[in-house]
This record gives C-alpha cells, structure tokens and sequence, in this order.
C-alpha cells in the first residue's frame, strides 16, 4: 500500500507545475527519535543500574498545535518495576508560541509491559511506610498532566500525578517541578542545564531535587552528548528499612540509584 501512495504522489507532482517544490518545502508532521545512552536517568534517578538504554520513538505535530507521540526505553525491573524490562511512553497535548513566549500543556501514561506493582524486586520503591499494608496490583503505571511555559530558551514545566505515583500506594497528587535551560552557542555547539524537585504526596522521603548541566555537539544531524547528573535523593542503602532508592540488584547487592553520574549519549531526529 506505502508503495502505491507514493506511486501516485510522484505522478502527480510531475502533472501539476510547482507541487513537487511544495512538497519539499513542506515539514513533515511525523518526525522520529532514537538515542543511545549510558545510563537512562528519570528525573536524576537511574533506570537502568547505571548500564545502557537504548530508546526511540515518535512525535506527529499538527498545524494547529495538537501533537501526539510514543517513546520508549529499556529499563531494570529493580528500579521499580517487578517483571518488566520496558517502558512505553504515550502523551498528547497542544504547543502554542507567542513570539518568544511558548505554552505546552498535555498528558502523558507512563506504562511498563509485564510489570506487576505486588512484586517482588524494587520492593522499597513500592510499598509506603506511612500506608501500612496498602498494595497496588495493577501494572506499573503513572498518568500525568502537565503545563509547561518557556521564554526563548528557558523553560518552567509543572507535572501532576493523577494517579499513585509509579503505583506507590497512597502518592497520588504528587508533583514535579522543573526549570530547564538549552542554549545555542553556535557551530553545533549547545550547553543546557535543568534542576527540578518532586514532591511526592504522603510519601515525603520519596521526595528530592535533582539536578544536570550538560553540553552537545550536533555533527551532521547526530548529536553527541555529555552532561553530569546529580540528586539529593535519599538513597543510603545501609538504613534499615532501605530508602526508596536503594535498589536491590538481582545478582545480590545494592545500588545507589540517585548517585552523581557523567551520562554520555548520541542521538538523532529523522
């Protein structure tokens, strides 16, 4: 069928004077993504035990605003989600500029295939010492509204749980603010920085600042990337009951998943 379409969309291009120079000119409203990272970090908190993800996805932007997309990457069942070694991200929302003001408001599911909240690794992230004996059994799962503004290249985004926060029993209403900056030096050059802080509802040791400052190169559409990723984040794994981010590895061992980190990555847009 894609063979087809595009059969008849080069016909008539040659039929009618100036639609092929159109067509060019025109940007596509389907783009997609694809990185490779050292080590996926969520909000300052590593995903995958500090080893590699691989992630990719899609974004359709229409004229009037609206935009729908789909991203995904590879996780570590330990860091929170028993059972499962995906994440799939799925949002839509509305981006409006104002000159050099922007507005980007929308809502985004957060969804781990096989995961199920009741088991048994990453027990510390889901389980809430101030709900005692309250489970969640669902999969792994976390819906979010979120506002964002920005000002040339500054931008202050809002992100609200509608549901437990990642299926931690009683932290719905949880919050996550965040400042991000991205900024073109020129020749391919950029640095950006971000700061943000959660604030989970209920749960207020789950909560913590994080913190990134980073620089890119563009090389012909590849981006190379480097950025130094830290948090505050509770994650002392000799406590006794170990904090929310103190992940227990499957091999046997603890790791420290909110620990300062270099992450190294190169990605591209197509």
């Amino acid at each position: 069928m894609r063979k087809s379409i595009l059969s008849l969309s080069v016909a008539a291009a040659l039929l009618v004077p100036g639609l092929a120079a159109a067509q060019a000119a025109a940007p596509s409203p389907l783009t997609g993504n694809a990185t490779l990272i050292t080590d996926y970090r969520f909000r300052g908190i590593s995903q995958t035990i500090g080893k590699p993800a691989f992630q990719g996805g899609f974004d359709y932007a229409h004229a009037s605003g609206f935009y729908l997309g789909n991203w995904n990457s590879n996780v570590s069942e330990v860091a929170g989600y028993p059972g499962a070694n995906l994440e799939m991200d799925f949002y839509g929302g509305y981006k409006r500029a104002f000159g050099d003001y922007g507005l980007d408001v929308g809502l985004l599911e957060y969804y781990y295939p096989g995961s199920k909240a009741s088991g048994s690794f990453g027990a510390a992230a889901l389980t809430n010492p101030h709900s005692p004996g309250k489970t969640n059994s669902s999969n792994v799962h976390n819906t979010e509204f979120y506002l964002a503004g920005s000002w040339k290249w500054i931008t202050l985004k809002w992100s609200h749980a509608l549901t437990d926060y990642f299926m931690v029993p009683d932290t719905k209403g949880s919050n996550y603010l965040e400042a991000s900056a991205t900024y073109d030096m020129g020749n391919g050059w950029g640095v950006n920085g971000h700061v943000g802080h959660l604030s989970a509802h209920n749960f207020s040791e789950l909560g913590y600042t994080d913190y990134k400052l980073g620089v890119t190169k563009d090389l012909s559409g590849w981006v190379l990337g480097a950025a130094l990723v830290s948090t505050n984040a509770k994650h002392n794994c000799s406590n006794t009951p170990a904090d929310p981010y103190c992940f227990v590895k499957v091999t046997g061992g603890t790791y420290d998943g909110g620990k300062s980190t270099v992450v190294l990555s190169v990605s591209k847009t197509f």
